[in-house]
């Protein structure tokens, strides 16, 4: 008998599990809360599904085998309590694109930093010469190239934490983890529950794979005990056994007492601290699966950055405007302003996930000269500029452009303007993308008077 799957959720990941499962022989049910999604059929030509839109998916339980439901939607939903308990098999899509995937998986999870890192993984494995696809978190659905991929091939797959909860056998033989710091409160409650999350990318390794992990980071480096496979830490601050740190202006690779001078550290063409952490992640995963440190240093000559993450978009009347709209929570905010040794104008709100803003006023002083806010946060980080002292340069705005003409005006030749909301984009925009998009846009049509 056919078996039938029902899938949750209709963005980009559900899209492609359909037309995995559909490939794999199963009868495919999709469903979202949405009654209408524009380009749905389009994106699904060729697959037969059973379109239930706008159902309520614990209507559609019955018969179902497997159960994909999408990643922004929390395991404790009803819908997923009650499947479950009737033995149908609930599995993230990162899951079901492992099971039929042959190549090997190399991944980064983390608060902030996966995306650069993913990238950047992505392009030290290209230019080794393996076949090399980078999925995930980062755009592109692992169930998309899935059936596509062969033995000895790599995926470098981006794991949030909100697609790691569904898995169950995926293995990671190369994990790299950046940092662990508060974000998605709203949807896992706690922060034990948000670190437990990502642990998941440890706990199906084994002893001959590799864990990369932030030694200055207590939170990730309690996790080493969550795994069998082989540590490497990578650290700014101390020098571990095994692993990268910095001494002096160099980066060195240690492995069992035998040193490596991988290059100097100015060299890395991304700019920041926190994009020294980056790429020391980085070229221990590239490391660790027999990439030559000749090739690594190369790549983390001239690798760029990614778009939407501290992005140089143009100067205007000489001021830059900066485009960080991935920068999601306070930490990720932070992470950007210290990158920028400018005046600050910076630009921030928008959707409430629970965060705490009141570390982002640690840097303000001497640093952060005005500061635009919008969105649903507005009120909550204009409380937290007030007690901290920085209430008089905060100017509430009602709309996206709003706010980027009110930092325009408020900043100076030499200043610097920083989109980096400390906040999710939902309620205003589909994603950070078409957030940052939108940024360039208006940027780029400004006149220089």
């Amino acid at each position: 008998m056919q078996k039938r799957a029902l899938i949750v959720g209709m963005a980009k990941s559900g899209i492609a599990a359909a037309k995995l499962l559909h490939a794999a022989g199963y009868a495919v049910t999709i469903n979202d809360i949405k009654p209408e999604i524009p380009g749905l059929f389009d994106a699904l030509a060729g697959v037969p599904c059973s379109v239930r839109l706008g159902f309520d998916p614990m209507e559609l339980l019955a018969g179902t085998d497997l159960l994909v439901p999408s990643p922004v939607i929390p395991m404790t939903r009803p819908f997923i309590v009650e499947a479950r308990r009737r033995g149908i098999e609930v599995i993230s899509e990162i899951e079901l694109g492992y099971r039929y995937s042959k190549a090997d998986f190399v991944c980064v999870t983390g608060t902030n930093g996966k995306t650069t890192c993913t990238a950047l993984t992505g392009e030290l494995f290209k230019a080794s010469g393996r076949k090399t696809y980078v999925l995930g978190n980062i755009g592109v659905a692992i169930s998309e190239y899935a059936l596509d991929t062969k033995p000895g091939e790599v995926v470098v797959a981006e794991t949030a934490a909100l697609q790691l909860c569904g898995n169950i056998h995926f293995r990671a033989k190369a994990a790299g983890i950046c940092n662990i710091t508060p974000d998605h409160l709203d949807h896992f409650g706690n922060m034990e529950s948000y670190i437990a999350a990502k642990a998941k990318i440890l706990e199906n390794q084994n002893w001959d794979d590799v864990a990369v992990l932030n030694y200055d980071d207590p939170i990730v480096r309690g996790l080493a005990g969550n795994t069998p496979a082989r540590i490497l830490w990578f650290s700014r601050k101390e020098e571990p056994k095994n692993g990268m740190f910095l001494r002096g202006e160099d980066v060195i690779f240690r492995l069992h007492s035998r040193e490596l001078v991988l290059m100097p550290a100015k060299e890395i063409r991304i700019p920041g601290g926190h994009n020294l952490e980056n790429a020391m992640l980085c070229a221990l995963l590239a490391l660790s699966q027999g990439i030559d440190p000749a090739m690594i240093r190369r790549v983390l000559q001239t690798f760029p950055g990614v778009e939407h993450r501290i992005e140089y978009v143009r100067a205007v009347g000489g001021v830059d405007f900066i485009n960080d709209s991935k920068g999601t929570n306070p930490a990720s905010t932070l992470r950007a302003m210290e990158a920028i040794n400018k005046p600050l104008v910076m630009i921030l709100g928008g959707y409430d996930k629970h965060a705490d803003f009141s570390e982002l006023f640690t840097l303000f002083p001497g640093k952060v000269k005005a500061c635009v806010l919008l969105g649903q946060t507005a009120g909550k980080i204009e409380s937290a500029a007030n007690a901290a002292g920085f209430g008089d340069i905060c100017h509430r705005t009602y709309g996206f452009e709003e706010a980027i003409s009110r930092a325009k005006a408020l900043a100076r030749p030499g200043d610097c303007v920083l989109l980096s909301p400390a906040c999710a984009s939902w309620g205003m925009f589909a994603n950070y993308e078409e957030r940052g998009k939108l940024f360039k846009e208006i940027v780029g049509g400004m006149k220089e008077k």
